[in-house]
């Protein structure tokens, strides 16, 4: 399981770098995002433009890591697959997330929503 992040004056941006989220990984995912998440900007942006697969564990992962989040500050989403994006919506977790089309756009919007 490998995580990076890097903080702009925004946004926190963690990428995952692994193609999938599954019960292999879940649980190492989880504790990584809670370190990752812990302290820094309010907000968090996960960039999943690597993954392209995900099982429920993985999905549960991702609900978990956002519920750790401290309070006040916002977890979202960006760079779905059309495979992961399509679990979201399957399983309605996209009406629970904030989901950007990529990591930019997120970061756009995070500015225009700051003025």
């Amino acid at each position: 399981m490998q995580l990076t992040y890097q903080d702009g004056p925004e946004a926190r941006v963690i990428t995952v770098d692994n193609s999938r989220i599954d019960a292999a990984i879940a649980i190492k995912f989880k504790d990584q995002m809670r370190d990752m998440t812990s302290d820094g900007p309010q907000r968090v942006v996960v960039d999943m433009a690597k993954v392209d697969f995900i099982d429920s564990s993985g999905l549960g992962a991702i609900v978990a890591a956002m519920k750790q989040v401290p309070d006040g500050r916002s977890f979202e989403l960006a760079a779905l697959s059309k495979t992961v994006g399509k679990v979201f919506t399957l399983t309605r977790m996209d009406t629970v997330f904030t989901i950007h089309d990529n990591v930019a756009t997120a970061l756009d919007d995070g500015l225009a929503n700051a003025s």
